[in-house]
């Protein structure tokens, strides 16, 4: 049994692989003296992290925490500076890899912020955008103008707004959603795999079809991350 933990930005969440699956797990009742090994991932602090680490020496079950390499199996990472990838964008690129093999693949994944990468079937990242994640964009307008507000009742809808809040909320929406159509073009003549992970990531998937939406995609990562990658 592997115990496996992703810290993002704004939360910590962690999931159980086991016989070839993954399950989301809580994580003040853990089975220690049945797990084996944990796999983490972070991008920001967490004391709640620290604490598991603890009781997992305390147990003797050893931790691995992953970390972006410029290679890893035949995936390539597209930063020269490979160490400022998020970690978070890494693992997604991992389980599409490993996951759509032999794939053009665009993965977006949709927290605080919303990240877009690259990939292609041979597994070269070829880069990719930090854009503000839905409720940032919308929040960021809100603080710095007067006259723009919003009304927490209102969705996220692709069409015109008719009143301030879905104005807001909506252009939010088409600006992520023309992000992700100027990936599309770096594959000529070609269709993309689109994967959409993160908190909004069924609404944005809902856009388009035959794309995919994948809420632990970088839990999936992170076990292939211990699976390729030399302990």
């Amino acid at each position: 049994m592997r115990l496996l933990i992703d810290v993002g930005n704004t939360a910590l969440k962690a999931a159980i692989w086991q016989d070839g699956q993954i399950k989301s797990c809580e994580l003040n009742v853990q089975p220690w003296s049945q797990i084996n090994e944990v796999v983490y991932a972070r991008v920001g602090k967490s004391e709640q992290l620290n604490e598991l680490l603890a009781q997992a020496s305390v147990f003797q079950v050893p931790c691995f925490e992953a970390k972006v390499t410029k290679q890893l199996s035949n995936l390539s990472c597209a930063y020269q500076q490979f160490h400022n990838l998020g970690i978070d964008r890494w693992l997604g690129l991992i389980a599409a890899f490993q996951l759509w093999p032999q794939q053009d693949c665009i993965v977006i994944d949709t927290g605080t912020a919303t990240t877009i990468d690259v990939l292609t079937a041979q597994g070269q990242h070829l880069g990719g955008w930090i854009l503000p994640g839905l409720d940032l964009m919308t929040r960021s307008l809100t603080q710095n103008t007067q006259r723009v507000f919003d009304d927490a009742a209102t969705p996220f809808v692709n069409e015109l707004g008719v009143n301030t809040p879905n104005g807001l909320k909506n252009g939010a929406l088409v600006a992520t959603l023309g992000a992700v159509e100027q990936a599309k073009l770096q594959f000529t003549n070609k269709k993309p795999q689109l994967i959409f992970a993160g908190g909004y990531g069924a609404l944005l998937k809902a856009q388009f079809s035959d794309a995919i939406y994948d809420p632990q995609l970088v839990m999936k990562g992170l076990n292939y991350w211990y699976e390729l990658s030399e302990k």
